[in-house]
């Protein structure tokens, strides 16, 4: 039945059809086929399960906190102020895509969006600089995928309602990693840019009085971060509730600068129904066919499967790590983690991993998926964004920052302490 389930589900996908319809559709089959009593009866009611749960009511509004950010000219501010303070390393402007996909994580929660806000603002510096296209593509696809590592993190929230886990504890665990992991990106360009100094650019002369002038424009993303992250962690709010303080602040300083209009602010809320709507679909579908998956007794027979296979739990670890690879170039990342994480966490925390680090190597397998071709969705979001020439280029840029990516999922299972030391230290 396992493999009657993924054949089905790989055929689906082939055929193009959304996401969400491939995940009911499958739900629907294996319940018309396998199950003796009409699960589908269930389906109504589970969808306004989903659609009530107080916890994931912080999508939409971290959501809308970026569109926010985005169009109130926050973020182009933003990433303004890092070129200042990156561009005098190797590969100049590059820093400044992987700095600025950073901090923008840190108060967007979302990879599609830090992707193609930075995009935006940074695609025409290419040919104005004189940078290799390609690495520059790649600096901004997996800079943009810090966004659900970095806390506040959308998938993070999904993860945790999905799994049971405490949703500040998965913050707290994917600051360090997240981090390392833009290290690990500003690396690879130095790399890339000593072994061909062409690829790096123009030198970009900048004064230490320019640099101090632009520091205000980086008081707002951090202030949002501060505001969202310790309303978390003083006990004053709860995740929802701090990414309603964290609207509330975007619209506060988009007032501030003058930016907040009537239509900036319909085009925020239509942006922001669009993107949750999509998740929410996904979300309810998800939950159906697990909730199939599970009655029918596929998830058991995953189980047995690993559980009688002789593997250690390292080796079981790597073989399901190299399962999460092969799935994340033909699947979309969220729906992945969403249809496979109910039937593989149980297992996971039975052979003694913690689940909170787990979520984090979650995480970083997503992070990869986001740029691995031919699915990886960053990288058509760059493209898009681009508007020009072909996708080869962006997946050729992005490369190298998939090795990088592998290169931190090896670091966090040999030293799983690099995710779990906040969290046994501030959050407990």
């Amino acid at each position: 039945m396992i493999w009657i389930t993924i054949a089905l589900l790989i055929g689906l996908l082939a055929l193009s059809i959304p996401i969400a319809a491939a995940l009911a559709a499958l739900g629907l089959t294996l319940d018309y086929f396998y199950s003796f009593l009409p699960l589908r009866l269930a389906l109504g009611e589970m969808s306004w399960g989903v659609s009530t749960d107080f916890i994931l009511f912080a999508i939409p509004l971290f959501v809308l906190l970026g569109e926010l950010l985005l169009r109130s000219g926050i973020a182009e501010r933003m990433y303004g102020a890092m070129s200042q303070w990156l561009s005098w390393l190797p590969g100049g402007l590059m820093h400044s895509n992987i700095g600025t996909c950073t901090l923008f994580a840190a108060v967007s929660g979302s990879s599609v969006a830090t992707a193609a806000t930075i995009g935006t603002v940074a695609v025409g510096e290419i040919e104005r600089h004189g940078y290799n296209e390609r690495l520059f593509l790649g600096t901004i696809a997996a800079g943009g995928t810090l966004g659900i590592l970095i806390p506040p993190s959308i998938v993070m929230i999904v993860y945790g309602a999905l799994t049971e886990t405490s949703i500040p504890q998965l913050y707290l665990a994917g600051i360090i990693p997240g981090l390392v992991l833009a290290g690990f990106f500003m690396i690879t360009v130095i790399i890339a840019c000593v072994w061909r100094p062409a690829w790096g650019g123009d030198k970009i002369a900048i004064s230490w009085g320019q640099r101090w002038s632009t520091l205000p424009d980086l008081g707002p993303p951090l202030i949002i971060f501060v505001v969202v992250i310790g309303s978390i962690y003083s006990g004053l709010a709860t995740p929802t509730e701090s990414a309603a303080l964290g609207v509330l602040m975007a619209l506060v300083l988009a007032g501030w600068k003058g930016r907040l209009t009537a239509t900036m602010l319909r085009e925020a809320l239509e942006g922001t129904m669009r993107t949750t709507a999509m998740i929410m679909l996904i979300l309810i579908a998800a939950t159906f066919l697990s909730f199939v998956v599970t009655s029918v007794g596929i998830g058991r027979q995953v189980t047995e499967l690993i559980t009688d296979s002789g593997l250690t739990p390292m080796q079981t670890m790597w073989m399901i790590v190299g399962l999460y690879l092969v799935l994340g170039m033909f699947m979309e990342s969220l729906s992945m983690m969403i249809a496979t994480v109910p039937i593989i966490t149980p297992v996971v925390i039975s052979m003694g991993f913690d689940p909170i680090w787990f979520g984090v190597l979650m995480m970083l397998l997503l992070e990869t998926a986001l740029i691995t071709p031919p699915v990886g969705l960053n990288l058509f979001i760059v493209q898009g964004v681009r508007t020009k020439g072909q996708i080869r280029d962006v997946m050729i840029g992005s490369f190298p920052f998939v090795v990088a990516m592998l290169a931190m999922i090896v670091v966090l299972v040999l030293y799983p302490d690099l995710a779990m030391w906040l969290p046994n230290n501030v959050g407990r």
